[in-house]
């Protein structure tokens, strides 16, 4: 299932279902390791000698974040057990610590024993081999450890700490674990289990009629037995509940620290806005690498996951973030593509967080011949993107100590790998990673990219540098120019593919080539782009009550229907947005962006209820396919936006040059 939160601080993410059980823990690194792996660490009551798990039916739910916050607010209430719950959960801002609040109010009429129960089903490192679970009796706390990963949980419940623990086996021969021990309301107190382990806690509540008590549940995460016992300690010292409410503080001071005036967008698209700059910090390392995704349920399809560091992801996401001001929160993505670098000036197709390169289908031979495994687009949309984080915040020291070590090293790579009877980058891979040739998406980028490399060398004197890699990008202008637009069909190719030895034009419709504007090929309304951008808005918007716009014609990815004339592929997020993109572009006046203001209102309605977006919908019912939250996705709409917004500053401005000179709006006008 999708992850309906996410909550974290850069070096440990915690994804929570809708019922606010933990489904994944990474740590050290946002995305690695994952030390619970999508089984839920279940939560279940036990009152009037009935037992319940969160989760069963039952129970009528309500989610969400507290507003402009990374802390939820998750309302349940069971009518035949005459309960009600409002759970919080975060992580702290600094520390590695998990918190949880139930408050549980006791909707009958008389007085009664609560008996409150939390899972730890931990795979430390990813397995499950040689974990162990025990009882600290030091601190009356339970703790798991392989190696240097250590998780203390501890709570505390009507003043009173664990009530009751068990440790044993889970998933091994016919053993559940000890999540069963706990159905009839008493835990039978084994206290050290190791292999194949999970551990249960227990608390205790007494409340009167009509009366209401909190349970606090904190994890603390460390490297050391001596760690976890300070985190521990210090929750202790604090209050939990003190804790929390600064949690939410924080993240509400961070989201709103900039002061943005959104003009005439609804609440709903302001809250959607913050809420996905939180996302993005969410699924963002301290150590730099900005993660596709984490919602761990996408292994049932494929065995592999979105947990790595894609350039052009990070870069288009980095891009978006700077845009909105947020600039220190991807400065470290800089420094990690410059390590991260090969020799030759490239980025590989994607990375584990840790910098480590990621696992890749790209070969390093197809017929017989050798060819270079990468996308790159992704090398390019790095420079691309630090130049604009440049141009928005001037940390001209950041770029001087990038300008060696990956700004000079992929201009040189972009300069060399050039076909040259074509004008047009060498082949690689598209950036959906499908397929090898020459793309125009590819193309449009590797122009941004040099002209970004241009300007820092201009920028630091380096005017010989400068003009070579300023030459060399419109050298393959004239080549997009001359072999991607096509003439007859007066719309620009996706691409051109070897066959028989001849280059041949992909005319499949197809969303990324919005990168013809997005990096400065040409203006968003060129004829050119204007005439592609609206036979692709025509292919592909999606014919049911759900629209939305494809990633191209006949997108077998997740395929929900073949009347591919209808539904030409599920609608994406992020190609959606782009045509609202283009659209914004091209505004010439307060009416004109009557259609992406309603594109913008659109993916408020594609979110889950607690604001997480996916990667794509079902086309039929709008339901989320593939991962959520993509990282990408809220980015995309952060970006959306700014522009937007910007959009409707720079109107405002020119009509009022246009009033103080004495003339009418000038800018009236469809498009």
């Amino acid at each position: 299932m999708p992850r309906h939160f996410a909550v974290g601080n850069g070096s440990m993410l915690i994804n929570l279902d809708r019922y606010t059980r933990i489904r994944d823990l990474y740590y050290p690194y946002v995305g690695q390791l994952n030390h619970v792996g999508g089984y839920p660490c279940r939560i279940g009551l036990w009152v009037d000698r009935t037992f319940v798990w969160l989760g069963e039916e039952g129970w009528n739910w309500s989610s969400g974040y507290v507003p402009d916050s990374l802390v939820t607010r998750v309302t349940a209430y069971h009518p035949e057990l005459e309960l009600s719950l409002e759970i919080n959960d975060g992580v702290h801002q600094r520390d590695n610590i998990y918190l949880k609040r139930i408050r549980i109010d006791n909707r009958s009429g008389g007085e009664r024993e609560i008996r409150l129960f939390f899972t730890q089903d931990l795979a430390i490192n990813e397995t499950e081999v040689g974990d162990t679970a025990a009882y600290y009796p030091h601190n009356r706390t339970v703790f798991h450890y392989k190696k240097n990963r250590y998780f203390m949980a501890n709570g505390h419940a009507g003043g009173t700490g664990i009530d009751q623990f068990s440790m044993g086996v889970k998933r091994f021969h016919h053993a559940e674990g000890t999540w069963r021990d706990a159905e009839d309301g008493h835990l039978m107190g084994n206290s050290i289990a190791q292999g194949s382990v999970d551990s249960t806690i227990g608390f205790r509540l007494k409340l009167e009629a009509g009366g209401s008590d909190y349970c606090y549940y904190w994890l603390s995460v460390g490297e050391s037995l001596a760690e976890v016992k300070r985190l521990d300690q210090y929750v202790r010292d604090n209050d939990p509940g003190k804790l929390l409410d600064r949690v939410q503080i924080y993240w509400q001071r961070w989201s709103n620290k900039l002061e943005r005036r959104f003009a005439d967008l609804p609440e709903a698209v302001v809250s959607l806005y913050k809420q996905s700059l939180l996302i993005v910090r969410t699924q963002t390392d301290v150590h730099g690498a900005i993660v596709a995704a984490n919602d761990t349920d996408i292994m049932n399809y494929n065995r592999d996951h979105y947990s790595y560091m894609w350039p052009r992801d990070g870069a288009l996401v980095a891009y978006a973030m700077s845009m909105a001001g947020y600039h220190e929160t991807v400065v470290p993505f800089y420094q990690f593509c410059a390590d991260v670098i090969a020799p030759e000036g490239y980025l590989h197709h994607k990375y584990n967080p840790d910098g480590t390169v990621g696992s890749s289908w790209h070969p390093f031979i197809a017929g017989g011949q050798p060819r270079l495994p990468i996308q790159e687009d992704e090398t390019a949309l790095v420079l691309f993107s630090l130049w604009h984080m440049y141009r928005q915040s001037g940390n001209i020291e950041l770029c001087q100590s990038l300008y060696g070590t990956l700004i000079r090293q992929a201009a040189k790579f972009m300069r060399s790998y050039i076909d040259t009877e074509l004008r047009l980058p060498k082949p690689s891979y598209d950036l959906w990673e499908e397929r090898y040739g020459i793309y125009t998406f590819t193309a449009s980028a590797v122009y941004g990219g040099l002209k970004a490399a241009a300007d820092f060398c201009e920028l630091f004197g380096d005017t010989e540098r400068s003009d070579r890699y300023r030459q060399t990008a419109e050298y393959i202008k004239s080549g997009i120019l001359r072999h991607l637009w096509d003439e007859e069909s007066g719309r620009f190719a996706r691409g051109l593919y070897r066959q028989d030895g001849t280059w041949v034009k992909d005319m499949t419709p197809e969303s990324s080539v919005y990168g013809i504007f997005e990096f400065g090929v040409l203006p968003a309304d060129d004829e050119r782009v204007r005439s592609t951008m609206n036979f692709l808005k025509e292919q592909l918007t999606i014919q049911t009550g759900v629209g939305g716009i494809a990633r191209y014609k006949n997108d077998y990815y997740f395929q929900r229907s073949s009347d591919i004339e209808r539904i030409p592929g599920n609608p994406w997020i992020i190609c959606t947005l782009w045509m609202a993109e283009w659209e914004i572009e091209c505004a010439k006046s307060m009416e004109d962006l009557a259609s992406p203001k309603a594109t913008l209102e659109w993916v408020t309605h594609q979110t889950l209820e607690t604001g997480v977006l996916p990667e794509q919908l079902d086309p039929f019912d709008g339901s989320p396919l593939s991962v959520a939250p993509l990282t990408w996705s809220h980015a995309t709409f952060v970006l959306a936006v700014v522009k937007y917004t910007n959009k409707v500053k720079e109107l405002a401005e020119l009509r009022s040059h246009n009033h103080e000179r004495g003339g009418g709006d000038e800018c009236g006008g469809g498009k």
